[in-house]
């Protein structure tokens, strides 16, 4: 039996460059842990930022990504809550279980090279029995690695925290990950949608997905003044903030009184601004800052995923051989929905 698995692993920080097929030693789960074969993963942004060196320290070589989904094929010592060929997705964060985010002892999130845990783009991984989650049944191992990241960051800026009610006005930015699970999680809550992109043809693909409203930001810049106008001057109760830089004045302009901006990315400029707080003050409204979410929150997305039978947007599945085109398409900003790597 070989002692080897095949992996990716970032050598360097530089780019997509930096990622290189590797041959890496065979996990043993130890006491508490369970040996995981990966069916499935999926890559985010962050996944970019990492590579790109915009994610702090992060020395290589490590195996990225965060988000992995596949089957219990061992179990260490002391392990009580799983069981062989149970079928799992691991958690984003492997130490943030319940209640509100910590700094002390720091977050161990997966694939960023920092925590000492190795990700997920690999054959097999160990981890944590506390760090992973049960696929909801109907789902498939490439859609259950769509969830760790995109989906509990979009649960925790509507429903955890953001206590979307019915009727209720969602504006989302973009069609990315993120963006599609919030829309998808507003319709569930019997909210309204508004979706902004560049694209009519993605625009049309939310419409089928039950957007209410959408605005091609490219032919209307002001889509802030488009949001009141749609809204009868109310404004949006929610906005899914992805863009940073380039969005978030427009966002706190576009809230409504007592609105909440869910600060999640910096896809349109980075994660700077000099947004005048007079629009924030003058509506009373709320910014919350997003970092994806606990196991509790996963596991009751999972719970209303479960029971609505909702299935997640995939926009492209790669081979694992084909690890390095799946970033590469990422990175050119043209997917609607998740990128997925068949492991």
């Amino acid at each position: 039996m070989s002692t080897n698995i095949k992996a990716y692993q970032v050598t360097s920080i530089t780019g997509i460059g930096g990622i290189q097929p590797a041959e890496i030693r065979k996990p043993v789960p130890g006491p508490g842990q369970v040996l995981i074969r990966i069916h499935a993963v999926s890559l985010n942004f962050r996944d970019l930022m990492i590579i790109n060196g915009q994610y702090g320290d992060t020395p290589p070589p490590f195996v990225p990504v965060a988000d992995g989904a596949g089957e219990i094929i061992g179990l260490g010592e002391g392990v009580t809550r799983w069981k062989i060929g149970d079928r799992v997705t691991s958690t984003y964060f492997q130490n943030w279980l319940t209640g509100p985010t910590f700094t002390n002892p720091p977050r161990q999130d997966l694939g960023a090279g920092r925590s000492g845990i190795p990700g997920v783009l690999a054959e097999e991984v160990a981890l944590s029995q506390d760090g992973i989650v049960e696929i909801p049944p109907h789902l498939s191992f490439e859609e259950g690695a769509a969830l760790p990241c995109a989906g509990v960051t979009a649960w925790q800026a509507l429903v955890t925290r953001g206590h979307v009610a019915a009727g209720e006005t969602v504006l989302v930015q973009g069609t990315g990950g993120v963006s599609i699970f919030a829309l998808q999680f507003a319709k569930l809550h019997g909210a309204k949608v508004i979706v902004t992109s560049s694209s009519d043809e993605k625009l049309a693909r939310v419409r089928e997905l039950g957007a209410d409203e959408t605005i091609n930001y490219r032919k209307t810049p002001n889509w802030d003044a488009e949001v009141l106008r749609l809204t009868g001057g109310v404004g949006a109760h929610h906005i899914i903030e992805v863009g940073g830089r380039d969005t978030f004045a427009k966002s706190l302009r576009a809230v409504a009184v007592e609105g909440v901006v869910s600060v999640i990315g910096g896809l349109g400029g980075g994660f700077t601004s000099e947004a005048p707080l007079i629009d924030l003050i003058i509506r009373n409204s709320n910014v919350h800052g997003i970092v994806v979410g606990s196991r509790e929150m996963f596991q009751a997305m999972n719970r209303a995923i479960t029971l609505a039978e909702l299935r997640p947007v995939i926009d492209r599945v790669f081979l694992f051989e084909e690890a390095i085109a799946a970033y590469r398409h990422l990175e050119a900003g043209a997917h609607f929905g998740k990128v997925i790597i068949a492991v």
